[in-house]
């Protein structure tokens, strides 16, 4: 049967490939059904892909629907549950509000008040007090009521609402303005009293008017604008004021320069710039007296517009005007010339020498008021060249290097018959020669100052004074002038410095119209001497002031003393003077520097005490 079927089978012509195919076993049909198969999966794995596409998208889609749906539904929730919460507070504050509205009127009518009826209406106003804006939201200012941007850093305004940043500002200005003004007022420390009455600004009782408005101006120096048309000695207590409180400075400065002004002083200028003081020059052209203390930064292009500007200008004070060149000090005096009348320096270092000395004499005759002082470049020459001034009436002098006494000499002889005022500190080689000098020459001074002298003997300071021409002096400063030996602080037998027997010359001479005495620490003067000075029976009627200081005799009998014999006197300085002790001051007098230990510095006379009665109560006190 098999046979049969193959030689019945239909077959048709052979290939040499199909024959190939065959001889090897591989069969076409195995081949197309196989490439047939991949197509099929192709083309289903293409269409699966699009299906799961699809599928994820469709899948996304309804996560989102999902979400949202059940977003809506939290928020539907607490919306509900919000309005449940506030229809509940609403219930509950008008609740609260008509229990204290019954309790308010049962109060009004009893016509009872206490401290709980204040309680209950501030309950009632936070019942109905709107919530504050959080931070990010908007909101309109309460004061300027302009639309902002809600911080936690607003601030809330008078009525509770929230302020913009500006006005915020303001309100925390006023509140501590307000503040400010509500603190009580403090007494003065210890310290600033006695600063002030050791530069001598000691007053009793109150402050004249005028006092305390010129304290209160300088104490809000920074609101004033000007000071109007105030005389100038009013002007130049304010800038006394204004430089030791270390607030002049550019701004504060134009507050003393007016155009009509002759006189412009500023005795702290440590704060201005080099283009502020060319300010001073073109707003006050006119002036005549320029006094500028401290003006570090002064310097040659400020002279220069100086000596342009200010052409009256007739007297100069300046102090450590160091940046000034010596050359432009010349200048200075070449195109000044006649018109200088007074010259005051002080602190001045690198400039500054003898040569503008000498320009000063030749170019500038008319010089009647120089006072050099502290200015390390001069020296033997410059006391030469001043010897020429035919004209000077006040010399004051402090020179760093040594001056041979026999130059000093020279000096008083040439220009000591018109000086009025003469001040000689630190010439330590000046000998009694020079003592004798001022008493031949000088005929008409009514202030000398010669101090820090160890050279001088008491008998010269003896000789001064005896069968001395000169009128009675008004001032008289000889302090620091004692011997300086540590091994024998006595002294010698014979006194050198200003002793005893020189203290009794000075005040038989000029105790008549003496004002204003120094004799700190010319320690060489004997208790006797003191005693025999002030023993209530010699008067001094003009004596205010004395200043006693480290003179280690006087004691309480010496002050006594000195009570008695001055009726004028308002203020006694006795620092380091240990054996004054018990002192009942009289009234109007102030004593300074003998503290105990729980003491003030200062003590006042008593109002109702005068000298008599201290005395007395002092004798009690040492009974």
């Amino acid at each position: 049967m098999s046979g049969r079927r193959a030689g019945n089978r239909i077959r048709g012509p052979h290939s040499a490939l199909t024959d190939f195919l065959a001889a090897n076993n591989i069969s076409a049909a195995e081949i197309r059904d196989s490439y047939r198969q991949r197509v099929q999966q192709a083309a289903q794995n293409e269409g699966d892909g699009q299906e799961n596409g699809e599928a994820s998208i469709d899948r996304a889609q309804i996560e989102q629907e999902q979400a949202e749906q059940a977003e809506a539904v939290a928020q539907a929730a607490e919306r509900s549950r919000k309005r449940k919460r506030n229809q509940e507070e609403a219930i509950a504050k008008v609740k609260k509000s008509k229990e204290l509205k019954r309790k308010a009127s049962k109060k009004s009518k009893r016509g009872g008040s206490d401290d709980s009826d204040d309680e209950d209406y501030n309950e009632l106003d936070e019942l109905y007090k709107k919530a504050k804006p959080l931070p990010g939201q908007l909101e309109n200012c309460e004061v300027c009521s302009k639309r902002f941007t809600v911080t936690p850093y607003s601030k809330t305004g008078p009525d509770g609402g929230l302020v913009c940043t500006p006005c915020g500002k303001e309100l925390t200005k006023d509140s501590k303005a307000s503040e400010k003004a509500k603190k009580p007022v403090v007494r003065k420390t210890r310290r600033k009293l006695e600063s002030n009455r050791l530069d001598g600004l000691v007053t009793q009782g109150a402050k004249s008017l005028q006092q305390l408005c010129i304290e209160k101006v300088a104490q809000h120096h920074l609101d004033i604008e000007e000071f109007g048309d105030l005389p100038e000695g009013v002007l130049n207590r304010l800038s006394e004021i204004f430089s030791k409180n270390r607030v002049l400075n550019p701004r504060t400065m134009n507050l003393f320069l007016r155009p009509d002004l002759d006189t412009v002083a500023m005795h702290e200028c440590a704060n201005l710039q080099t283009e502020d003081y060319s300010q001073i020059f073109a707003i006050v052209p006119n002036m005549q007296k320029l006094v500028l203390r401290n003006c570090c930064q002064f310097k040659d292009e400020n002279m220069e517009y100086m000596i342009e500007k200010a052409t009256k200008l007739k007297h100069i004070q300046l102090y450590a005007a160091n940046l000034v060149t010596n050359d432009m000090w010349i200048n200075l005096f070449v195109h000044r010339a006649k018109e200088l009348e007074t010259l005051k320096l002080e602190w001045l270092d690198a400039a500054f020498d003898d040569q503008a000395v000498e320009a000063m004499v030749e170019f500038c005759p008319n010089i009647s008021r120089l006072k050099l002082r502290r200015c390390r470049q001069l020296g033997v020459d410059s006391i030469d060249a001043i010897s020429r001034i035919e004209k000077l009436e006040h010399l004051s002098l402090h020179f760093n290097q040594e001056i041979p006494g026999e130059r000093l000499i020279n000096l008083l002889g040439n220009v000591g018959l018109n000086l009025r005022t003469l001040s000689l500190e630190r010439f330590l080689d000046a000998s009694d020669e020079v003592l004798s000098a001022i008493h031949s020459t000088c005929r008409n001074l009514v202030k000398m100052r010669f101090t820090q002298n160890d050279y001088c003997t008491d008998a010269g300071y003896v000789s001064l004074f005896n069968d001395w021409a000169n009128p009675p002096l008004q001032f008289a400063d000889f302090s620091s002038n004692r011997d300086i030996d540590n091994s024998n602080p006595e002294g010698p037998e014979d006194a050198i410095g200003f002793a005893s027997a020189g203290f009794a010359a000075l005040m038989a001479h000029s105790g008549s119209k003496l004002k204003h005495l120094d004799i700190n620490s010319c320690r060489h003067i004997t208790h006797a001497a003191f005693s025999d000075v002030f023993d209530g029976q010699k008067q001094y009627p003009c004596l205010q002031e004395i200043n006693l200081s480290f003179c280690t005799t006087v004691d309480t009998v010496v002050v006594a003393g000195i009570f008695r014999s001055c009726p004028a006197l308002k203020k006694v300085v006795a620092f380091g003077c240990f054996t004054v002790e018990d002192v009942v001051v009289p009234r109007g007098i102030v004593l300074i520097g003998v503290p105990k230990a729980q003491d003030a510095i200062e003590q006042f006379g008593d109002s109702w005490l005068n000298v008599e009665q201290a005395l007395g109560a002092m004798v009690e006190v040492g009974a």
